[in-house]
C-alpha cells in the first residue's frame, strides 16, 4: 500500500522515523528508507543533505512543536501565578507532560517518535548532542530558572543534577520497554496483564507512563538534599539573612 503522505520529502521523514526508531542511527539504510518512501536516493541528498541531515530534520519537525507548547505552558503557568513561584509539580507536568502528550497523537509522531527520541538521547552521537544543545537552550533555560524560583531553599547546583537524572529517567521511560525488560528480566506483558486485572482500562500508553513517570519525578525533585548540598543551602541562607539584616539598618 502506498504511502499517504503526497509530499515525498514527508514520505522521506516518516518512514526515517520508523527506522530510526527501530534500528537506531548507525544501523538504519538510507537505501530502504527511500525504496519504503518510493524516492530515488538522490532525494536525499537533495532535501536534507546527509543522513546527519536527515536525522536532524526527522527531530525538528517534531521538536518546534514540542518547544513551542512547553514555552506556552509556562507562560500561561505564570501569568496565573501573577509573579509568585510556580510548584514544582506545575512546573514538571509543564515540561514532561507537555512532552508525553505527543504519545497520544500520531500527527506529533506518537509513541513512535517518542521512543525514536528516548533512544537517541540515552546514547546520542557527537553531532545530534550539538543539535539537541541548539534546540532545546531557550526551553532548558527557562524552566531551570522556573525550578529555581520554584525551589528557593535548594542551592541551584543541585537543581541542576536533579534536573539532569530526571532527564534521565524520562529518556529510560519513553525509549520503550523493551529496555526494562533487557535490565530487569521482567515480562512487560505481566505488568500489562496486572494492570489491567479486573478493568476495562482504555487509557492511552502515553497516560499511563505519565501517571507513573511523573509523580516519581517530583518526588527526586523534592527528596531530601544530600550533605553537601544542606551545608551549601544553610550558608546561602545564612548569608540572605545577613545581607537581609544590613539592608535594613542601611535604612534605619
Amino acid at each position: 500500500m502506498p504511502d499517504p503522505n503526497p509530499d515525498p520529502r514527508g514520505r522521506i521523514l516518516d518512514v526515517a522515523e520508523r527506522e530510526f526508531m527501530a534500528h537506531g542511527y548507525e544501523r538504519t539504510s538510507l537505501r530502504v528508507v527511500t525504496a519504503a518512501a518510493a524516492v530515488n536516493l538522490a532525494a536525499v541528498n537533495y532535501y536534507f543533505k546527509s543522513k546527519e541531515g536527515l536525522l536532524c530534520a526527522v527531530f525538528r519537525r517534531r521538536l518546534g512543536w514540542l518547544n513551542r507548547e512547553r514555552l506556552v505552558a509556562l507562560d500561561v503557568l505564570e501569568r496565573q501565578a501573577g509573579g509568585a513561584p510556580l510548584k514544582p509539580s506545575q512546573v514538571l507536568e509543564a515540561f514532561f507532560g507537555t512532552l508525553l502528550r505527543i504519545g497520544e497523537d500520531e500527527a506529533l509522531g506518537g509513541m513512535t517518535f517518542l521512543r525514536l527520541l528516548g533512544r537517541t538521547l540515552t546514547d546520542p552521537a557527537e553531532f545530534i548532542k550539538t543539535f539537541f544543545a541548539s534546540e532545546y537552550a531557550e526551553v532548558i533555560a527557562r524552566y531551570k530558572e522556573a525550578l529555581f524560583r520554584a525551589l528557593p531553599e535548594v542551592p541551584r547546583a543541585e537543581i541542576v543534577w536533579r534536573l539532569h537524572f530526571m532527564l534521565g529517567a524520562m529518556s529510560y521511560a519513553i525509549a520503550g520497554t523493551d529496555v526494562l525488560e533487557v535490565i530487569t528480566g521482567v515480562e512487560i506483558a505481566e505488568l500489562r496483564a496486572s494492570d489491567d486485572a479486573g478493568n476495562s482500562d482504555t487509557r492511552s500508553e502515553a497516560k499511563k507512563l505519565a501517571e507513573r513517570l511523573l509523580p516519581f519525578l517530583l518526588g527526586g525533585l523534592r527528596a531530601p538534599l544530600p550533605a553537601s548540598a544542606s551545608a551549601a543551602s544553610a550558608h546561602s541562607a545564612l548569608r540572605n539573612g545577613a545581607t537581609r539584616t544590613l539592608s535594613a539598618e542601611k535604612k534605619t
